[in-house]
């Protein structure tokens, strides 16, 4: 074991102790200690999901790069390992970026991983910054850097790409045995592509083809790509980074991608892609998937935004964390998402309210409350109704004017997602809308609330929002407002996990 990566787990061993588990969600990842962004590596391996992080152990603040990691038998429950990589190497010197991780057999575990190296020139401003691709084998706890690592630096990089931006390997293995590994890159023209490699071994690699290009469609930078199969169609999952509002459904910023199509096995080219948002929250990125025991696709996120990185809770001891992993499906060649189902579980307290009038503001509903909670409100959508628009608060201290809310506006057919009253002193996002299926009788929203995080599915999975919470924990209130008259139906669980 090197020095620093020593250094580091004796760091979290110790200051891990200060951190209180009613400090933490009850059911959300966050990192051992420090920082936490995206997800790695997301894999089964000795009958257990692993789940490795972008990790910086010594600050809550981005700093180089070291691969967390955590294992759970159910994706609810983590228990901490010590920290897998550290950028220990010459070639990731200054940083262990993101990748992906997978079961080679006999015992045998692979991370893939950018490394990161800068190399300062004489009389530069800048350094000369190069990412590579490296490997690590090892048990599940333990692992080793490759001798003859990397195993892809830029002399094996097609014309036209970018070896300063070119990361985040997600490997597979194919029905032959053998192994792909798509990765983002930029063009010479700043606009983003996933490239493909193959190999037999996992070791040995060599160029196979550009899956997609950008072709400045969708911002520049696609980061952190994921692919695969899922109900007859192939799914690429990606991050493109600085995404302006007419590009894509009026979202800017770091906007998380799905792609749905179909992919030229022997060239390794999608075509007939669908660009669809994969999460209109405020707090969704780096989207990995992993494929379960009993063949659900799961994907998990980082849930945070690079533009909200800036504020803190008081005194928190950690930043970051996942989001809630979520089972996939295609229906009608739109992806649709929901919780995984494993939470329903943990589900206790039932209290149902039928067709309950919502007349005036910060109506409440007796026994809809909490903080733990998982609840489904149903609102009719109908134009007879007597309303243009419904707000639903929660995570609120509704005395102090601290809330979050959803706000659905029945003409327009948009749901807005809304925490610019949780308490937050910074200028970050705070709102964002999703247009709402028009056709549908009903509003269907699932509202799943940790201590500091809140997920909204739409119509049973149609569309997700996500994001942070800030409020105090102590802030539990659920309240409607109207402009009008309405009935909803709400169905609550208390969530003891």
């Amino acid at each position: 074991m090197t020095r620093k990566l020593e250094k580091a787990r004796q760091y979290e061993k110790k200051y891990s102790k200060n951190i209180q588990k009613k400090e933490r969600p009850a059911f959300h990842l966050t990192p051992y200690v420090g920082w936490m962004n995206d997800p790695n590596g997301f894999s089964r391996f000795g009958d257990k999901y692993h789940l490795f992080y972008q990790y910086y152990p010594y600050d809550t603040n981005w700093g180089p790069m070291h691969w967390g990691h955590a294992v759970s038998d159910d994706l609810l429950h983590w228990e901490y390992l010590p920290v897998a990589l550290a950028g220990d190497k010459p070639y990731d010197k200054n940083g262990v970026f993101s990748g992906s991780a997978i079961d080679l057999g006999n015992g045998k575990h692979l991370l893939m991983y950018t490394g990161v190296k800068e190399t300062w020139k004489k009389k530069a401003k800048h350094p000369q910054v190069r990412q590579m691709q490296c490997v690590a084998i090892g048990n599940g706890l333990e692992y080793e850097k490759y001798e003859n690592n990397p195993v892809i630096d830029e002399t094996k990089l097609p014309k036209n790409a970018s070896p300063v931006d070119f990361r985040d390997p997600k490997i597979v293995r194919t029905d032959d045995g053998s192994f792909l590994a798509y990765m983002g890159t930029k063009d010479k023209q700043e606009s983003g592509q996933i490239l493909v490699y193959e190999s037999k071994d996992a070791l040995n690699w060599k160029f196979k083809s550009v899956l997609i290009k950008n072709n400045a469609r969708l911002g520049n930078m696609w980061e952190c790509p994921d692919v695969f199969e899922l109900e007859g169609y192939d799914v690429l999952l990606a991050s493109p980074q600085d995404v302006t509002p007419e590009q894509f459904e009026g979202l800017s910023g770091n906007v998380p991608l799905a792609a749905i199509g179909h992919i030229d096995k022997e060239k390794q080219v999608m075509y007939d892609e669908d660009f669809q948002v994969a999460d209109y929250g405020l707090d969704f990125y780096a989207h990995q998937t992993v494929l379960a025991p009993d063949g659900r696709r799961i994907m998990i996120g980082w849930m945070q935004n690079w533009d909200a990185c800036c504020h803190r809770i008081p005194k928190q001891k950690w930043f970051g964390q996942m989001s809630l992993p979520r089972e996939l499906h295609i229906v009608d060649g739109k992806l649709i998402q929901n919780p995984i189902q494993e939470i329903e579980k943990y589900r206790k307290n039932q209290v149902l309210v039928n067709q309950h009038e919502i007349q005036g503001t910060n109506q409440k509903i007796q026994g809809i409350s909490g903080r733990l909670v998982d609840v489904t409100f149903k609102i009719p959508t109908d134009a007879k109704e007597e309303y243009t628009q419904i707000q639903i608060k929660f995570a609120a201290d509704i005395s102090k004017n601290r809330y979050c809310s959803l706000l659905y506006r029945k003409n327009e057919h948009t749901l807005t997602i809304d925490r610019l009253y949780s308490g937050n002193q910074r200028a970050i996002l705070n709102q964002r809308s999703c247009i709402i299926d028009s056709d549908a009788s009903t509003l269907k929203l699932r509202l799943i609330l940790d201590r500091f995080s809140a997920e909204v599915f739409v119509n049973d999975g149609q569309k997700v929002m996500s994001m942070a919470l800030y409020t105090e924990q102590d802030a539990q209130e659920i309240a409607f407002s109207t402009d009008g008259k309405l009935n909803v139906t709400v169905e609550k669980y208390d969530l003891e996990i």
